[in-house]
């Protein structure tokens, strides 16, 4: 990943934590005039969890900011690239794509039009001027909500169904697992990768294998598929937990809380940073300490010294006295090979 250096006011309460791309600053472009596309992965935009929070974010700049927007959905990968022809083809200035699985489309649309501004979240890995990168500290966010279920579980077994594993990905499991470690050693995690974000009847069925095995709290990182996980935790009686948005309003008495990536706020912050003319290619990374990411708001099911434990563990996650984990290597070192997935 490439490190450089970029002079990025964001709009709201996030700001890029690293490095990005010196930039020139263009004039400000009449918000009428910008016509702004998203394109989904395969979960769909109502997946309740990552591309429904990037449209959510999206249609709140078309609404606030004067600008049009619209979506495309992918029901498979192979409709990336057309997905990206049909934006470009009508003159979008500015095409989001929401996950990393969409880098390859991306990376190929913005080399063939340069004068097209491109955005990518959860992937770092396109070095062109047009292509802007919204990397998330999702270990952050999982540590957070792992050290809920740590301090929440009476079984000392909680369980964890990720989408796919990859570097991405695996951030939710390796803070997910520190977190739960840290607030309780004698801790069983169970792990599971469903390889899809699509197929909640697999997310279901893992669930199911992990409750069956005794978790009692089971974290979903799985898009679409995760919702097949708080359905099963639903019907089990046990507690889910969801991811990137506060999913509490799909089970209120089951989802004890959700790891959040607030990237409905960094659509909506691209999106003002391309009015003001100020959207450059590079890496924009929001963390807990921006409010990037979070635990979600909604905390009913959680109890009052949970919520103060974990309160003070973000201060320490802020200040720096906990440096969540985000790779294997340095997982591992503190915790060894507990984390089975990468």
């Amino acid at each position: 990943m490439r490190k450089k250096v970029m002079a990025t006011v964001l709009t709201a309460a996030m700001v890029a934590s690293i490095s990005v791309v010196p930039q020139s600053v263009a004039a400000a472009t009449d918000p009428s005039d910008l016509k702004i596309g998203l394109i989904t992965d395969v979960g769909g935009v109502n997946d309740g969890s990552f591309n429904q929070s990037s449209w959510e974010g999206l249609e709140k700049a078309g609404e606030d900011l004067g600008v049009t927007v619209n979506y495309l959905e992918s029901a498979t990968d192979a409709d990336y690239q057309p997905n990206m022809e049909t934006f470009v083809d009508e003159d979008y200035d500015l095409i989001i794509s929401v996950g990393y699985m969409l880098a390859d489309a991306t990376k190929e649309a913005a080399e063939a039009n340069p004068d097209t501004k491109f955005a990518i979240i959860d992937d770092s890995s396109i070095d062109l001027p047009n292509v802007t990168s919204l990397m998330f500290k999702a270990e952050q966010a999982s540590y957070l909500v792992g050290y809920v279920a740590g301090l929440t579980t009476k079984t000392n077994n909680i369980g964890f169904v990720v989408g796919m594993t990859n570097e991405t990905m695996n951030q939710f499991g390796y803070g997910y697992c520190a977190g739960a470690i840290d607030a309780n050693p004698d801790i069983t995690v169970q792990q599971f990768n469903a390889n899809s974000f699509a197929d909640s009847a697999t997310g279901k069925s893992m669930a199911n294998t992990a409750i069956t095995n005794g978790a009692d709290i089971v974290f979903q990182a799985a898009g679409a598929t995760g919702l097949g996980v708080i359905e099963a935790c639903q019907e089990a009686g046990v507690y889910a937990i969801g991811v990137d948005s506060d999913q509490s309003s799909i089970a209120p008495k089951t989802v004890l809380t959700s790891a959040m990536k607030r990237v409905d706020t960094a659509v909506y912050d691209a999106v003002q940073e391309l009015i003001d003319g100020k959207l450059e290619g590079g890496v924009e990374t929001f963390d807990l300490a921006a409010g990037g990411v979070d635990i979600a708001p909604s905390q009913d099911l959680i109890s009052d010294d949970v919520i103060k434990a974990v309160d003070d563990v973000k201060e320490k996650i802020i200040s720096g006295d906990v440096v969540v984990p985000d790779n294997k290597d340095d997982f591992e070192k503190k915790y060894g090979d507990v984390y089975v997935l990468d």
